[in-house]
């Protein structure tokens, strides 16, 4: 059952609270697995610093050994072959080509409006100007172990694609099953126009593209989520590689009014909730009515589901329908929450977006649903957690782009503002800055 919260004050101690990814306690299998592995009891972070300084230090050796340790691959090469990206496209159901065909296509058509041109203004004093240059090469990160995801390499590969990356390499955890990339991870791969694949998993993919090793190039920018272990392996070689962001466990707030359907409203809490145990999915309404009916539908619905065990252990400890005084309210928790996915269960949801300030996506009405945008809407799916869209935005365009400043000033620029900064270098003590300006300004503007 998902707990109903009519205390706003409990949930904002609870539910809405936000955990720092720091405070996030490893559950005691992943303890036991740390210490099974690793011979003693090591916190996540201690195990992901171990793997990425053997990494450094030992390249390929050590990219085998870990993989053997923790996913079980004991293949002799890292890379998959193109032989074998073309087998699995041609195994693969071709309906299920054809949908990730349509994903690209979808995906491809938003990313492409997300124009940022190099520019140049000359004038009288020379020229100021910025050049918008693409990354040359990036790597994602796409999660292919127990459950694999070829929709999230969709959705950062083919932003890159547009931005003009030149090379675009994916890692990829094998399965346990058949020792392989999925095939469907592999079709994606090929649909989306990555160059190179590769049969690495968790810390030890990240730290194999930031560091490179014999078999795997180093990137400019790591992109893609992960589990624990390849968000803390991301901000550890941060500075090293760029990153995109620190994706933490999924989740959504819904908003719904007393004229919202709540076996919908309850099918997009379930929706989330079945993704893991740490995903969270809470309903936000000013109706008692609709609460009680959501919680009835979840109860409902959640006995059909084939992932039903992780979706009620997520829905109890992560989840909840919180009772509100009205929309107004709703809308100032939602900012103050900042939640990866907002979606809006109202009626005319549309006059409700200038209320919004903080979201990862804004998900408009019944009909324009998360599961839409975690497939074939268009705009990326990998988007700002842990209230991060208060200050971050979804994976796009120009997550594979720089900006490179132009300054080309001449004599009448240097006349008109060198005084300026001769001034400014002395405040701060800067007297080689002030002494340079002073050599081309000449004795009269000392």
């Amino acid at each position: 059952m998902i707990p109903l919260y009519d205390d706003l004050a409990l949930a904002r101690r609870t539910v809405l609270r936000r955990v720092p990814l720091d405070e996030i306690e490893a559950p005691p299998a992943l303890r036991e697995s740390i210490a099974h592995v690793f011979g003693e009891r090591l916190t996540p972070d201690a195990a992901v610093q171990r793997i990425i300084r053997d990494v450094r230090e030992r390249g390929d050796a050590a990219l085998r050994e870990w993989g053997y340790k923790l996913d079980g691959y004991s293949g002799a090469a890292l890379e998959v072959t193109q032989d074998e990206i073309d087998r699995a496209v041609a195994h693969l159901d071709p309906a299920l080509l054809d949908a990730l065909r349509l994903a690209a296509g979808e995906i491809e058509r938003f990313h492409a409006r997300q124009s940022r041109n190099s520019w140049v203004d000359f004038n009288a004093e020379g020229a100021l100007g910025q050049l918008v240059v693409p990354l040359r090469r990036v790597g994602l990160y796409a999660p292919g172990g127990s459950a694999p995801l070829p929709s999230s390499l969709l959705m950062a590969a083919i932003p890159a694609r547009v931005a003009g990356v030149e090379e675009i390499i994916v890692c990829s955890p094998p399965q346990r099953a058949t020792g392989q990339v999925a095939e469907v991870v592999l079709a994606a791969a090929r649909v989306a126009g990555v160059q190179r694949v590769f049969a690495l998993g968790g810390a030890q993919a990240i730290a194999a593209m930031a560091y490179g090793s014999a078999s795997v190039p180093q990137v400019d920018k790591i992109a893609g989520p992960g589990n624990l272990f390849v968000v803390l392996a991301k901000r550890a070689v941060y500075g090293v590689v760029g990153i995109e962001a620190l994706p933490g466990p999924t989740e959504t707030l819904v908003i719904a009014d007393a004229q919202a359907d709540p076996r919908l409203a309850a099918a997009d809490l379930l929706a989330q909730a079945e993704h893991d145990l740490v995903a969270s999915a809470i309903l936000l309404t000013p109706s008692r009515a609709m609460a009680e009916a959501v919680q009835a539908e979840v109860a409902r619905q959640i006995e059909r589901l084939e992932r039903a065990e992780i979706a009620a252990q997520s829905l109890a400890a992560r989840g909840g329908v919180v009772l509100v005084p009205d929309l107004a309210a709703a809308f100032a928790i939602a900012n103050e929450y900042a939640p990866e996915h907002l979606c809006l269960l109202v009626e005319q949801p549309w006059q409700y977006v200038g209320l919004i300030r903080n979201a990862g996506g804004i998900f408009l009405g019944e009909r324009s649903f998360e599961v839409l945008g975690d497939y074939v809407a268009g705009p990326s799916h990998i988007m700002p957690t842990g209230g991060a869209a208060r200050y971050a935005s979804p994976v796009n365009v120009d997550d594979f782009r720089k900006i490179i400043s132009l300054i080309g000033l001449n004599e009448a620029a240097l006349r008109r503002i060198g005084p300026a900064a001769a001034l400014l270098a002395r405040a701060e003590g800067l007297t080689a800055h002030a002494a340079a300006l002073q050599a081309r300004l000449g004795d009269e503007q000392q």
